[in-house]
């Protein structure tokens, strides 16, 4: 017989067996004790947390040979054949690869007959989101009053995808993600009847590394087992996965703490030998200061503390600095793919650190430059720089030494002499806290607000429009512009409305105001400096008539193109023959040439 992957052999049968959803077979059990069992259901929730398999169970529910009931038999033909997946009157079907209307025609016209053998025809469609729009539609007279002997399970990953027509036609179930301790009892109770020795530290790796699919962590399993020769050791899985030990992260911090650069870029170069993820060192090192930041403010919580000395770095690293460097390790996480490479990303996050660490003085060091605690201001702060100036500005002032944020559009100092701190003062009562240091740099400019003009021989003035004088050179200069990422999408999703004296004015729709941050509409502000001379006003305004965005012009002309093709693939002569023939046109197979 062929071997038999974990995640099917140990498949739960029964609703008892089920993990971590309890809220879901709660309310299955009681629908089904009462008889009041709705017509269609909708699981949702992410990969490998149980949609199927409930489904699969309340099948097996309503049509055991025993009786409708919350705990189906298990022996008789029916649910032995439900088991096995070839019982006749449960029709699965995967809308990922039968996403047209002709598919859910077959499903509606099958719906009308009677089951073969059970009680109820079941119509399990997996991944329901994928189906087409033509083919919703097609569903939801049946989906709203099927015939008697028939119910729909319904599961999918992405529940935003579905339209509310559907929704609102379902009973909808959310299944959670399964926590780390579900799955290494889960993962426990297999091995045990496996009867395969394991090791804690690596259960506890692989219920990590599942992520809250349980799926996942029994995949991780059997490959671990692969893997180790059926050893399950916590160097052996660690090897598997390209995890470091928790212990080389509290090295970091250790070094970091101290303030030993040479320390920290050593531990670094050492766990370069292992090839690591360095995002998902970053993600240990954000891990580890959560703990010691729940040890310094919550003493008595119980935490994990996974071979990090939680308690000697939670006394040595101010509470505040502590936030400060966890919100470093998050920015530095999504800021790790524009990097040069992903190990110099990482460096430059725990350098950056470095520049912040706690007991900092303002001493010169070998070289009689400034130390490196000092950020110096930058003219175009990256995010990370950014949230850590954010993070200072939040920090409480230490006695009577006022903290203030660097200003976003100092000018750079100059490498040839070393720049003075401005107006530092340190508590003499708390020599070892971070420095407070007064920056004599200007605050920075309000997104809304016109900066100071650069000069720029070439530049258009700023009393005109730019060049902007309609919607149509708007959308002419946004397709041509540099801008990328958020600020690109508020300048495709904003209506021009008009431009003069240096002022641009524009119209936003309510459910795409999230994209109007004061950060986005400064770079807007900025990009459009090339054209007045310097950055011009941008104002947000309603507009007296519609106006449309870049995006919704762009998606009426792709859409006039897609009606246009279809309209002229259909007026061709040889495919009027074919049609004649008996051939048919599928609508969403057709598409314009330049597509």
């Amino acid at each position: 017989m062929s071997y038999l992957v974990l995640a099917r052999k140990w498949r739960p049968k029964r609703f008892a067996e089920l993990v971590g959803q309890e809220h879901v077979v709660r309310a299955l059990t009681n629908a089904l004790d009462s008889g009041r069992v709705h017509h269609a259901f909708l699981f949702t929730g992410t990969r490998g947390v149980g949609k199927t398999t409930i489904a699969r169970i309340f099948a097996k529910s309503l049509n055991c040979e025993r009786g409708t009931s919350a705990d189906p038999c298990g022996e008789c033909n029916s649910c032995r054949d439900i088991d096995a997946g070839r019982f006749i009157d449960l029709l699965e079907i995967d809308a990922a690869s039968n996403t047209g209307v002709d598919d859910v025609r077959e499903v509606i016209d099958n719906a009308q007959y009677m089951p073969s053998r059970g009680r109820v025809k079941v119509y399990l469609i997996d991944e329901v989101h994928m189906l087409s729009k033509s083919a919703f539609n097609a569903l939801l007279k049946t989906l709203e009053e099927p015939p008697g002997h028939v119910k729909f399970l319904l599961a999918t990953t992405d529940p935003q995808k579905l339209p509310v027509t559907v929704l609102s036609r379902c009973l909808q179930f959310n299944l959670k993600r399964l926590d780390e301790e579900q799955i290494r009892g889960q993962m426990r109770k297999i091995l045990e009847a496996e009867q395969i020795p394991v090791e804690d530290g690596a259960i506890k790796q692989l219920a990590r590394s599942a992520d809250g699919s349980l799926r996942d962590g029994l995949s991780l399993l059997d490959q671990a087992i692969a893997y180790t020769g059926s050893q399950l050791t916590d160097a052996g899985v660690a090897a598997m996965l390209g995890t470091v030990d928790r212990g080389r992260v509290g090295t970091l911090l250790d070094a970091l703490s101290a303030g030993d650069g040479a320390a920290l870029m050593a531990e670094i170069e050492r766990l370069g030998e292992f090839s690591p993820d360095w995002d998902d060192v970053l993600e240990a090192v954000a891990e580890s200061l959560h703990h010691v930041q729940v040890r310094q403010l919550v003493p008595g919580a119980v935490i994990e503390v996974d071979g990090v000395a939680i308690d000697a770095l939670a006394d040595a690293i101010p509470a505040e600095v502590v936030q400060l460097w966890y919100q470093m390790a998050l920015n530095g996480r999504r800021d790790l793919p524009l990097a040069p490479s992903p190990r110099a990303g990482f460096e430059m996050v725990l350098l950056r650190m470095l520049a912040f660490r706690p007991g900092a003085g303002t001493a010169s060091t070998n070289a009689g430059a400034p130390r490196a605690e000092r950020m110096p201001p930058s003219r175009a702060p990256g995010a990370a720089a950014a949230a850590a100036r954010e993070a200072l500005d939040a920090t409480p002032a230490r006695s009577a030494a006022p903290s203030t944020q660097p200003a976003a559009n100092a000018e750079p100092m100059s490498p040839a002499a070393p720049a003075p701190v401005a107006n530092a003062t340190r508590s003499s009562a708390n020599d070892d806290q971070a420095p407070v240091v007064r920056d004599a740099s200007p605050a920075p400019v309000e997104a809304a607000a016109t900066p100071e003009p650069q000069p720029n021989a070439n530049a258009r003035s700023a009393s005109g429009d730019g060049g902007l004088s309609d919607a149509h050179a708007w959308r002419e200069w946004v397709e041509t512009c540099e801008l990328r990422g958020p600020a690109r999408l508020l300048a495709e999703h904003v209506g021009f409305v008009g431009c003069s004296d240096g002022v641009v004015r524009l119209s936003i729709e309510p459910s795409d105001e999230h994209l109007k941050g004061a950060a986005m509409v400064k770079m807007l502000a900025d990009a459009l400096a090339s054209r007045f001379g310097q950055a011009p006003q941008v104002r947000f305004e309603a507009p007296s008539q519609a106006v449309d965005s870049v995006r919704v012009h762009a998606d009426r002309v792709r859409d006039a193109k897609q009606a246009a093709a279809q309209r002229d693939f259909e007026q061709h002569p040889d495919v009027q023959r074919l049609v004649a023939a008996g051939g048919r046109i599928v609508p969403e197979s057709v598409r314009p040439l330049d597509r």
